[in-house]
């Protein structure tokens, strides 16, 4: 099978946007809360979002600045602020998830909108929703202007709040399946993690084993 070779050079930046969100999936997503100078709540998911480390545990928001290039609500109560919260999707919260992607403007409770409970936060100013499953709160940790279009943010997490039923605090393991997380693929769709297997990682010993019987049975 050949493939196609595209140069990122030669492509425009919504070309590169589509290839990208088409092909990196699916993409957990943020439900992002802060709050504003004033006290608005602002909520909106974002899917360009992931875990960098776990020493210090330091989560990394990509952020889309306005076709005017202003800072979006979310990065300008970021940068008033310094803190946010980190809510995690699952498949209950994924209809007011979508409302609080609408674009309200700035005075606007997202959370109010969407029919949400905002729980007040407890190292940091901003809520996080009570209906999502897990949330992290986050204090600024640096933020990385890549463009005039895009912002970077990373947050480092100082507490997280996991529904009981999700996480066993004597191994510290999660249930997937309780969790019922759901992810971001391209256009408007959407997956769920419910699709699940376990695969192991082998060790060298078992690798090499392997190549053996493969190379003596002539594969």
């Amino acid at each position: 099978m050949t493939h196609h070779a595209l140069n990122f050079d030669d492509l425009t930046p919504r070309e590169a946007y589509k290839v990208m969100i088409g092909t990196i999936v699916p993409r957990p997503i943020a439900w992002v809360t802060t709050i504003s100078a004033d006290g608005v709540v602002n909520a909106a998911p974002y899917s360009f979002f992931n875990c960098l480390s776990a020493d210090p545990p330091i989560l990394a928001l990509g952020v889309e600045n306005r076709p005017d290039r202003t800072f979006k609500d979310t990065v300008q109560n970021i940068r008033m602020t310094e803190c946010f919260t980190v809510n995690i999707v699952d498949r209950a919260n994924a209809g007011p998830m979508s409302v609080t992607a609408a674009n309200f403007d700035a005075e606007v409770d997202e959370l109010e909108m969407a029919g949400l409970t905002a729980a007040p936060g407890v190292q940091v100013p901003c809520p996080r929703i009570a209906e999502a499953p897990v949330a992290f709160e986050c204090r600024r940790y640096v933020g990385i202007q890549v463009s005039s279009a895009r912002e970077i943010v990373l947050g480092r997490i100082v507490m997280a709040h996991v529904r009981e039923d999700v996480i066993d605090l004597n191994t510290y393991y999660s249930d997937h399946a309780r969790l019922d997380a759901i992810g971001r693929m391209g256009g408007n769709g959407y997956a769920g993690t419910l699709d699940y297997f376990d695969l192991p990682t082998p060790s060298v010993a078992e690798v090499m084993a392997m190549r053996g019987k493969r190379a003596a049975s002539g594969d």
